[in-house]
């Protein structure tokens, strides 16, 4: 979470710096300018994510030096978990947190005729940038580590697209279906990078299957006769 605030620092500094460098009063120099900050934003994260990368190669290394069998207590795919969570819930946090301001008030939102979904669309596009985070994590992580560099390239182009849909709003419908597709196919792609397979899913599910009927007869043979 340190480094991504770090990215935001860096990346709220570089706007800061080119909207008051340009002409103020010209709407579409910044409208671009905010475009291109959210692109530097998403650039310096996927920067630091690679950095941090790097720091817990060298951290792993060293845990495997003092422990006794000679192998790091925690795997990759543990770290780039912990990694992708912490950086999606950190920006889950800062995308919310001044939507969570303005609803106490005042005023009632769709008033002007703004659109009435906006909390709740805001909410969805929260959710998906944390579940996208972590399933980024894992990919990078992953793609680092077996020089795939093909798979970093659609990592940082599906972050800028993700993040470019963001200025369709408030055309919800022409923003939000395109990144629950991105995230749903970021899942997959994560899910059988981490190891995943449709045969552990089945083996899963029927080993739940008899759990809950374990469970059923346990609780049959719990009751009590009635004299």
């Amino acid at each position: 979470a340190f480094f991504w605030l770090v990215s935001l620092l860096l990346a709220s500094l570089i706007w800061f710096i080119s909207v008051h460098l340009s002409d103020r009063e010209d709407a579409k120099l910044q409208y671009g300018l905010l475009v291109f900050g959210a692109a530097v934003s998403v650039l310096l994260q996927e920067a630091f994510r690679f950095a941090y990368f790097k720091l817990l190669k060298k951290a792993d290394e060293g845990l495997a030096t003092i422990s006794e069998d000679g192998r790091s207590p925690i795997s990759l795919r543990q770290m780039a978990y912990v990694s992708g969570l912490s950086f999606g819930i950190i920006s889950g946090v800062f995308s919310v947190i001044n939507i969570l301001a303005d609803s106490i008030g005042p005023g009632i939102v769709g008033i002007h005729g703004d659109s009435p979904y906006y909390f709740i669309t805001s909410a969805f596009l929260t959710m998906a940038l944390v579940l996208l985070h972590t399933f980024w994590g894992v990919i990078f992580f992953d793609a680092c580590e077996k020089r795939r560099y093909w798979c970093l390239g659609l990592v940082v182009a599906s972050h800028l697209l993700t993040s470019g849909l963001t200025f369709l709003n408030p055309w919800y419908e022409a923003s939000l279906v395109p990144i629950f597709i991105i995230t749903l196919c970021m899942g997959l792609w994560a899910f059988f990078t981490a190891g995943g397979s449709f045969r552990n899913i089945l083996k899963c599910l029927s080993c739940k299957q008899e759990d809950d009927s374990r469970v059923m007869m346990y609780s049959a043979l719990q009751v009590p006769f009635e004299d």
